[in-house]
């Protein structure tokens, strides 16, 4: 049963910076691709980083330079440095990763940046 388990979220004021992890159990983690996602209020659901097997990593545009994405295969957990926050980065935050051709996802964790 794969299980994605999201924390690190909270309240920050801007220009602060968070840590997010996401533990994953049930799946081959050292080689499943990972990716953190972020959902704003009234906004659709958003690819913010990814993170291959062999740490090749993306990230969206608006958190280039400001976010990290990284991996601990001893601990089976991804993280997401999160520097230089914005009031915009303020969304639930997801964990994501592929098996089967099929998309598992965390239960979330809230992120709330103040001005």
């Amino acid at each position: 049963q794969v299980q994605l388990a999201e924390s690190g979220g909270g309240l920050v004021q801007a220009g602060g910076s968070l840590r997010l992890s996401c533990a994953a159990s049930g799946i081959a983690f050292r080689i499943s691709d990972m990716a953190w996602y972020r959902q704003a209020p009234g906004k659709q659901r958003e690819p913010v980083a990814t993170i291959t097997d062999g740490d090749s990593t993306n990230y969206a545009g608006s958190v280039k330079g400001r976010f990290t994405i990284f991996r601990d295969n001893a601990k089976n957990t991804v993280y997401l440095q999160m520097n230089s926050l914005k009031p915009e980065d303020t969304a639930v935050y997801y964990c994501n990763t592929e098996v089967a051709n099929r998309d598992y996802w965390g239960k979330g964790t809230l992120v709330t940046v103040s001005s």
